[in-house]
C-alpha cells in the first residue's frame, strides 16, 4: 500500500481525535467562563449547603428509624427524623438571617459573643449544665440540648479577626500577634476540657490555628503550636481511662473491647459490606443495634453500607469543593476581616468533616466530631447553618459582585430572600508611624507594599475596585 493509499484512513482519525478536543476545549471555556462570573461562589455556597443538607436528611432518616423506637416513651420510627427536620428548619432561618446581615454590624457584635460564651461555658459547669455519660456539656431547654462550645468556636472565629485585623500595623511584634487572642483561647480551652470534651478542644484547636496562619503569623510559631497541642493531647489521653482505651483501641484495633473499639471496628464492617454501589437506601443492617450512635458521630458508615464507595465519593468530593469555593471568595476580597473569617471558617467545617471521616475508616481515633450538615444534631445543625450563611454573605462582597449587584440589581436569589445590596469596602485610613505589619495571607500584592513607599504609591497600591466599578454601572 503507498503513502497515497494511507491518506483516506489517517484523514478519518484526525477529525475525531479533533472534535474530542475541541469538546473538551469546550466545556473548559465554559466552566471557566461560568466560575468568573461575579456571583459564582455566592451560587456554589448555596449549592453545596443545600445538597450537604439533603444527603443529611435522607441518610438520618436511614440511620435513625430503628434507634427512634421506644415502647416504654411511645416514641415511634420517626421521631428523631421529626427533630432533625425541625433544627434543619430553624436552621434555614440562622442560614437566611447570617446571610441577610452587615458584616459591619457582625464584625461589631464579635466581641459580645465572645463574652457571651465565655459565660456559657462557665455556666454549663454549674448545676445549671446537664450532665451525661459522666460529661456536663449541655443546656437543656423545652426538650432540645444545646451545646455552648459549637457556639464559641464561632465567636473566637469573628473576635479574632476583628483583632487581629485591628492590629494589623503591628502584628510583626509576637505580644499584639499573641495577646489577646491566644489567652482568650487558652481559657476558653481550660473551660472545654473542664466539661470535659476533647473532641471541642480540638476544632477550638483548629479555629486558633487557622486565625493565626491567615493572618500571616510566622511558620515557625506553628511549629510551637504543633508541639504544644500534641504534647496536651498525649496527657490529657493518658489521664482519663476512657480516653485513654480509645487510643489504645486504635492503636491495636480488633482487639479491644472498649465501646470505642467496637464502633471502630463496626464502622469498618459496615463500609466492607457497602462494596462499590452499596446494599440499597435504608437497606444497612449496622443500624440494628450494630452501631451504636450511627446518626450523628458515625453516619458516614451508613453512607458507605448504603450508598458504596460511589456514595462516600459524593460527599467527600462535596467537602473538597467547598474548601476550593471557601478559599476563592477569602482570596477574591479586598476587607481583610472577610478574608480572615471566610478562611478560618472555611477550614474548621472541613477539618471536622475530615476528623469524622478519618476516625470512621480507622484513621484516627474516636474523637465524637460529627460530620457537618449530615449527622443528627442540634446545635452542630445551626452552627454550621449559620457558617454558611456568613461564607454566602462573603462572597457577595467580592469586589466584582459588590459592582454587578449595585448595578444590575439584586437578580433572582437576591429578589427570592430579600437580600440587601453589599456595602463598598473602603480601607482605613493609614496611621503613620505605626511600623512594618505582617503581610496576611491570601491579600493582594499591593497589600505587601510597606510605610517606605512614597504616598502617591500607596494611594495607588490599593485601589477600591467595587466603588470605582459602582460609580461605572450606576446611572
Amino acid at each position: 500500500m503507498t503513502a497515497v493509499d494511507d491518506q483516506p484512513e489517517t484523514g478519518e482519525r484526525r477529525p475525531r481525535r479533533n472534535r474530542r478536543e475541541s469538546r473538551f476545549g469546550t466545556v473548559y471555556t465554559t466552566l471557566t467562563a461560568w466560575l468568573s462570573r461575579p456571583l459564582a461562589d455566592f451560587h456554589l455556597v448555596l449549592a453545596l449547603t443545600g445538597l450537604l443538607t439533603s444527603i443529611g436528611i435522607v441518610m438520618v432518616l436511614s440511620a435513625s428509624s430503628v434507634a427512634s423506637v421506644d415502647p416504654a416513651t411511645g416514641a415511634g420510627v420517626y421521631s428523631q427524623f421529626k427533630k432533625h427536620l425541625v433544627f434543619v428548619g430553624t436552621g434555614a432561618i440562622v442560614f437566611w438571617i447570617a446571610l441577610r446581615m452587615p458584616i459591619k454590624r457582625v464584625r461589631a457584635l464579635s466581641s459580645v459573643a465572645v463574652l457571651i460564651c465565655l459565660a456559657m461555658l462557665a455556666l454549663v459547669l454549674t448545676p445549671l449544665g446537664a450532665a451525661s455519660g459522666g460529661a456536663q456539656r449541655w443546656f437543656v431547654i423545652g426538650g432540645f440540648s444545646v451545646q455552648p462550645v459549637e457556639f464559641a468556636k464561632v465567636a473566637l472565629a469573628l473576635w479574632g479577626a476583628h483583632v487581629l485585623v485591628t492590629k494589623y500595623q503591628v502584628l510583626h511584634q509576637w505580644r499584639h500577634l499573641l495577646v489577646p487572642v491566644v489567652p482568650v483561647a487558652l481559657l476558653m480551652f481550660a473551660l472545654v476540657m473542664a466539661q470535659p470534651n476533647l473532641s471541642g478542644t480540638i476544632t477550638l484547636g483548629v479555629v486558633l490555628a487557622s486565625l493565626l496562619w491567615f493572618a500571616g503569623a510566622p511558620k515557625r510559631l506553628f511549629a510551637v503550636l504543633l508541639a504544644g497541642g500534641v504534647s496536651a493531647a498525649v496527657v490529657l489521653a493518658l489521664t482519663a481511662s476512657y480516653r485513654a482505651s480509645r487510643v489504645l483501641s486504635f492503636l491495636s484495633p480488633g482487639t479491644g473491647s472498649s465501646d470505642a473499639g467496637y464502633q471502630a471496628l463496626q464502622a469498618k464492617y459496615a463500609l466492607a459490606d457497602g462494596g462499590l454501589f452499596g446494599k440499597g437506601l435504608g437497606q444497612g443492617p449496622s443500624k440494628w443495634a450494630y452501631l451504636p450512635n450511627v446518626q450523628n458521630d458515625f453516619i458516614f458508615a451508613v453512607i458507605g453500607e448504603e450508598l458504596g464507595f460511589i456514595g462516600c465519593v459524593v460527599v467527600i468530593g462535596l467537602f473538597v469543593g467547598l474548601v476550593i469555593v471557601g478559599l476563592r471568595i477569602a482570596t477574591r476580597n479586598l476587607d481583610p476581616w472577610i478574608r480572615i473569617v471566610a478562611g478560618t471558617l472555611t477550614v474548621f467545617t472541613v477539618s471536622q468533616a475530615g476528623i469524622n471521616i478519618g476516625y470512621v475508616v480507622g484513621l484516627l481515633p474516636v474523637t465524637g466530631v460529627t460530620l457537618p450538615l449530615i449527622s443528627a444534631g442540634g446545635t452542630s445543625i445551626w452552627v454550621t447553618m449559620f457558617l454558611m450563611g456568613l461564607l454566602a454573605n462573603a462572597a457577595r462582597h467580592e469586589p466584582e459582585s459588590v459592582a454587578a449587584l449595585r448595578s444590575q440589581g439584586p437578580g433572582k436569589f437576591g429578589r427570592l430572600l430579600r437580600l440587601p445590596a453589599p456595602e463598598v469596602y473602603r480601607p482605613p485610613a493609614k496611621r503613620r508611624g505605626s511600623g512594618r505589619a505582617s503581610t496576611p495571607r491570601g491579600a493582594r500584592p499591593s497589600a505587601r507594599r510597606t510605610r517606605s513607599a512614597q504616598p502617591v504609591q500607596r494611594r495607588r497600591a490599593a485601589p477600591d475596585y467595587g466603588r470605582r466599578s459602582t460609580r461605572r454601572g450606576t446611572t
